[in-house]
């Protein structure tokens, strides 16, 4: 036995030393500019930029195949680094930052059931959907949480996902990472979101969620033309022409919400139209 193991440690040496030479004497050279645009790229391997990761998306520079603005989560000052060392010139960035389009935590929307299992959004879909009373709404397991590289969503004490932007880079990891389809990439400068998913009638929705959008159209009425659109039961704003922050005073629900902090949740239904069709 131990002639043996002796045997294969000096097989698995002499091959190591074989694959060395040849790769000393066969291997590409290492490519300095590439490396150089590796170290300005963040590392984060998200994908936003369209490519596998951060070593694709150098290659690609290099060969002249993208430019350096494509990359969501890089800095500006990394972006300049890049064009010089290049000798591109940078495009027009747009930064987004990702929005939760739910506002129903755990105060005011119901449960349908009590969901004890694996702490996953995804797996809890496999489980009659979840265990929140909305179909569409946030089941606040943190899929999108540990899908983020950047740490720049959290689950609140309510159990539900909230996006820091100041940390968020739009990368979009955590628009794919979510189960329902909740999450979307907005301009950064967009003033207003509606924080509601559900397309159901207003009726159906103001049982499961006190903060759902009813469809009532006081806020496409109030809004200046195209700011505001109506899919069904659910308005959505028109981020190329975003509103006022201010518009959000008209929601009777208080899902229409201001950018720079979260309206206090309303439950006046004498002040709500609610839209049945």
């Amino acid at each position: 036995m131990t002639s043996a193991v002796i045997v294969l440690v000096c097989m698995g040496l002499l091959l190591g030393l074989v694959i060395g030479v040849v790769a000393h004497l066969f291997g590409a050279e290492p490519d300095a500019k590439l490396e150089a645009v590796e170290e300005l790229l963040p590392g984060a391997n998200c994908g936003g930029c369209g490519y596998a990761g951060c070593a694709a998306f150098a290659k690609a520079l290099v060969k002249e195949e993208t430019t350096p603005e494509a990359c969501p989560s890089n800095s500006a000052e990394a972006v300049a680094g890049l064009c010089e060392l290049l000798g591109m010139v940078a495009g027009e960035r747009n930064p987004k930052v990702a929005v939760v389009c739910c506002g129903g935590d755990n105060e005011v929307a119901t449960q349908a059931a009590h969901y004890n299992g694996v702490n996953d959004c995804k797996d809890a879909m496999q489980i009659a959907g979840g265990a929140k009373g909305c179909a569409y709404g946030c089941l606040g397991l943190g899929t999108c949480v540990h899908a983020c590289p950047f740490g720049a969503i959290e689950i609140t004490d309510q159990g539900l996902a909230r996006v820091i932007p100041e940390r968020c880079t739009g990368c979009g990891m955590c628009v794919r990472s979510c189960p329902r389809n909740l999450i979307k990439l907005v301009p950064a400068d967009a003033e207003i979101h509606i924080l509601c998913n559900s397309p159901e009638k207003g009726g159906a929705k103001r049982k499961v969620c006190k903060v759902s959008c009813i469809g009532c159209r006081k806020c496409f009425k109030e809004a200046e033309k195209g700011q505001i659109t109506m899919n069904g039961f659910l308005a959505e704003v028109n981020y190329e022409n975003s509103p006022p922050a201010s518009l959000a005073e008209v929601c009777p629900t208080k899902c229409l919400v201001a950018a720079s902090g979260a309206v206090a949740g309303g439950d006046d239904d004498d002040a709500c139209e609610v839209a049945n069709g």
